[in-house]
């Protein structure tokens, strides 16, 4: 009990325990700020994340499998948001011809409107992002983004496209390196969600 990363105890002598607090205040500000746009805009959280979602990537990870897989949640949640979204008008589904069940979700001109609404939810955390200066940053996205390649390797987080685990990606002379781009990555180069992502088996 009392190693719990949640006392303040543990947290002054260990500090991964403290990062892994000070990450779990970032999730509920995130909640938080989600949450309230939610209620403004008559949707639910999760309602906003799909809509969102399904503007910015390709179709094929437009699917209710994928997105349950992205979101962490089971396929009849993503069903009910999807059915919701649908009958609101914001989106539409695009059957499969080999398939008549399968279908993929695209952003209908409406749902554009309410997304013209919703992106900038996070708005409020990026400007307290925005004053940390450039090293600062550089070396927060060095961590995050290795960070969440482990989560994902240890099982803990299903799906990510970042770089460290797409098949394009090597060390080259002690650099990253990218085989699609043909070129040396900067860490500011390092994607977190890379629409060419492939993953390396």
């Amino acid at each position: 009990m009392k190693e719990s990363t949640f006392n303040p105890e543990q947290q002054q002598k260990d500090i991964s325990s403290k990062i892994v607090a000070g990450l779990e205040r970032v999730s509920e500000v995130f909640k938080v700020l989600l949450w309230d746009k939610a209620k403004r805009v008559g949707l639910s959280p999760i309602q906003i994340q799909l809509l969102l979602f399904v503007a910015f990537h390709k179709p094929e990870l437009c699917n209710v499998s994928h997105l349950a897989r992205e979101f962490n949640v089971t396929k009849p949640t993503i069903s009910d948001a999807v059915r919701v979204l649908a009958k609101k008008g914001f989106i539409v589904k695009e059957f499969s011809s080999s398939d008549s069940r399968s279908y993929s979700i695209s952003v209908s001109e409406t749902g554009a409107e309410m997304i013209a609404q919703t992106y900038d939810f996070s708005q409020p955390l990026k400007s307290q992002v925005d004053a940390f200066g450039e090293s600062e940053l550089q070396q927060l996205f060095d961590t995050l983004s290795k960070l969440i390649y482990k989560l994902n390797r240890s099982g803990i987080l299903e799906v990510q496209r970042t770089c460290y685990g797409c098949k394009f990606y090597r060390k080259h002379e002690e650099a990253d390196y990218c085989n699609l781009l043909q070129k040396d990555l900067f860490k500011s180069d390092i994607r977190l969600d890379c629409p060419e992502f492939e993953a390396r088996q």
